[in-house]
């Protein structure tokens, strides 16, 4: 098993604590406001999500074969999904990312409970996350 398969199944794990779903989405918005704060500098149009309602930053370095993000929203529901996708896919390498199936996703129900928009933006997020991987990949 992968690291990012072992990342998603604790996130399916933990989500099998809320039997309801307004207790999902207070649990997702917990971890939009723990998600570390984007530095302003990275706060710029060129690192905007194309495709999502709200607004989204995603800002991503390469260090020693591993990418990490970060990221920030104007919206707290969306500040909670993009923690989510940045806690599965960051300091993995290109590659890991890259070929990685985000089966979490489906299985804790986040897509099905989401507005359409909202479930476009995530759409938009994860495609963004994997072409920036796919990017740097070719770089290193």
């Amino acid at each position: 098993m992968s690291p990012i398969d072992d990342i998603q199944n604790e996130i399916i794990e933990e989500f099998e604590f809320f039997d309801q779903w307004m207790d999902k989405y207070e649990y997702i918005i917990d971890l939009g406001k723990k998600l570390s704060p984007l530095e302003e500098k990275f706060r710029q149009d060129e690192n905007l999500i194309p495709g999502c309602q709200s607004r989204v930053w995603l800002h991503a370095e390469m260090e020693n074969d591993r990418i990490t993000f970060t990221a920030d929203s104007d919206a707290v529901i969306t500040k909670g999904i993009i923690a989510l996708l940045i806690r599965v896919l960051s300091h993995q390498t290109a590659e890991q990312i890259s070929k990685a199936e985000l089966y979490f996703i489906d299985r804790i129900g986040l897509k099905e409970h989401l507005s359409p928009t909202r479930s476009n933006g995530l759409v938009s997020m994860v495609m963004k996350i994997k072409a920036i991987a796919t990017h740097l990949k070719s770089y290193h």
